[in-house]
């Protein structure tokens, strides 16, 4: 009889995975002309899109879930291993310049560590224990939300992560690329992006992780539009940490209030640039003591500042 870790049984898993998949009429694709495999590999990525479409619902459910209780003082956490878990620390990554969070509200957790965004670990996605440890290290509490991320829907790691999340009473929710998935069954919202073998066998890197970098973008973005960082589709929380950042602070104001260049930038030296404070400045033609204090008492909402200076 063979155990979990026995080759044979790993090879039978993946055997029943759509992601894994072979596909014996791209057999000779290596023998065709590189224009011919481009075609091929856009006609396979134009399919993503609809495969996310079908799962709307259930991740807006997840949004709102996750929304709810990053205004309570939450943290969005990823989890995940190799493709997966680099997306994740992407997402991650790039939510303080754009929305001008706490590096710490929302995490990316990698199997294996930061060495592993270059380079494999062996064996750190097989660890459900790695990730138990590695949420203990961020003390994870019932107002966060982990989100296990897996193209397969069977890594360890992952799988392992949203079970402790969920024991700890955190909200959970499983991003994979296969249905009926351990990931999706063990989280309190699974997400099921069902892509297809991919173009060469095995590889998620293609299909299935665009499928979860969609996804990702959803969750964050939207969690943050809930979250009041945006005015409208503007990013009005942006932190302005470098010149084109600075830029396009000026530019966000302008649009948001048609004032001119003048009084843009008096707006910003007015509210040490902040966006969102300058905005209000000039279209409730506040102070910026009065603009700061109005935010604080909406929650960082500007339509609902805006709105209190009009009762």
């Amino acid at each position: 009889m063979t155990s979990p870790s026995d080759p044979r049984d790993l090879r039978a898993q993946l055997e029943t995975l759509t992601t894994e998949a072979f596909r014996p009429e791209l057999a000779d694709i290596d023998q065709l002309p590189t224009l011919d495999i481009a075609r091929q590999m856009n006609g396979e990525d134009a399919s993503v899109p609809a495969a996310v479409s079908r799962q709307l619902p259930v991740i807006a459910a997840a949004i709102d879930a996750i929304a709810e209780r990053m205004a309570r003082g939450g943290r969005l956490i990823y989890a995940g291993a190799g493709t997966a878990g680099r997306l994740g620390v992407l997402d991650a990554s790039e939510c303080p310049p754009t929305f001008n969070t706490d590096p710490a509200r929302v995490v990316g957790l990698i199997a294996g560590g930061p060495e592993a965004l270059v380079t494999s670990v062996e064996g750190a996605e097989d660890s459900a224990e790695l990730a138990r440890a590695d949420l203990d290290g961020l003390a994870v509490t019932a107002v966060d939300t982990v989100v296990g991320v897996s193209a397969s829907g069977r890594t360890p790691y992952a799988v392992g992560a949203v079970e402790h999340a969920r024991a700890k009473g955190a909200l959970t929710v499983g991003l994979s690329c296969n249905a009926d998935s351990a990931l999706a069954a063990a989280a309190d919202h699974g997400i099921e992006v069902v892509v297809g073998p991919e173009l060469l066998t095995g590889s998620t890197r293609l299909k299935a992780g665009t499928a979860q970098k969609l996804v990702l973008n959803m969750l964050s973005t939207i969690t943050m539009i809930r979250l009041g960082k945006t005015y409208g589709n503007l990013m009005v929380d942006v932190r302005a940490s470098n010149e084109k950042l600075r830029a396009r602070s000026r530019r966000i104001v302008a649009l948001a209030t048609g004032a001119d260049d003048e009084e843009v930038e008096r707006a910003l030296a007015t509210t040490d640039g902040e966006v969102k404070n300058a905005i209000l400045t000039i279209l409730a033609d506040v102070d910026a003591p009065t603009a700061a204090r109005l935010l604080e008492e909406s929650g960082g909402h500007l339509r609902a500042a805006l709105a209190a200076t009009t009762r």
